[in-house]
């Protein structure tokens, strides 16, 4: 049996959903970053027929989406488990892991490209920092947008965007239980989800690597989400997120 191998994007939160997953359940593997934007479509198109990362080499297979993945470590690295027992409980968890990778990750991700799309030193040094390219900074503004655009971001969508990400925070604030937790009386499916997709807003220092600098609208942003969403992120890094265990 090979030793199972990521292909990511860094700083992506699909991305970091399915690192966490790996870390967590202590699985070692070795991670690939092909240059996102570039070479990354072509890597995730030869290994499932569709142009996104992460795809998980697992077993002889090239597993991509995160929640497919997710499930097929469950089954192969049980312990210890991300889907609840019971069985509402894991129903609940799913829907949960769905609507946040539906509803609020595509929205998170256009507004940011969005925001570091309109600065073009700033579009320059974010893609030097996720060692995408070193461009100047007018071409890296073009690139920066053009990402956006391939996403659906542009000014009109960007309202919507904002309360679609604001509804995301509002929702860990609604369904967070006695316990801290979305579901049940344990970390499950739905943390790990709701905190990789909502990194951005909360910054947390165990995020594993180098993140870009953000512009101040994105920063004014954040600023104005639901405090207890925010610091909700950050607690589950601070109690959750287990170091890398990839092979170097």
């Amino acid at each position: 049996m090979g030793q199972a191998v990521l292909w990511h994007i860094e700083i992506s939160h699909y991305n970091e959903k399915v690192r966490w997953a790996l870390d967590l359940k202590g699985v070692p593997h070795r991670r690939r970053a092909p240059l996102p934007g570039i070479l990354h479509p072509i890597v995730a198109l030869a290994k499932t027929r569709r142009p996104l990362l992460p795809v998980l080499d697992l077993d002889g297979e090239s597993i991509g989406d995160s929640t497919r993945i997710i499930a097929a470590l469950e089954r192969r690295y049980p312990e210890p488990p991300l889907y609840p027992s019971d069985p509402d409980e894991r129903r609940r968890a799913l829907e949960l892991e769905e609507w946040f990778d539906e509803e609020v990750a595509p929205h998170l991700r256009r507004l940011a490209f969005y925001e570091i799309g309109r600065d073009p030193e700033l579009s320059s040094r974010a893609l030097r920092t996720t060692g995408s390219i070193s461009l100047p900074g007018r071409a890296a503004a073009l690139m920066v947008r053009g990402t956006a655009r391939r996403y659906g971001g542009s000014e009109q969508v960007m309202d919507e965007a904002r309360e679609r990400v604001r509804a995301g925070c509002e929702r860990v604030v609604a369904e967070v239980r006695p316990s801290g937790y979305l579901v049940g009386d344990a970390f499950s499916v739905a943390d790990l989800t709701a905190a990789s997709i909502l990194y951005p807003v909360a910054s947390p220092p165990e995020f594993q690597y180098t993140l870009p600098e953000y512009p101040p609208a994105l920063e004014e942003f954040a600023a104005t989400l639901p405090a207890e969403a925010v610091e909700w992120v950050r607690r589950m890094w601070r109690e959750h997120r287990p170091g890398s265990a990839e092979v170097a």
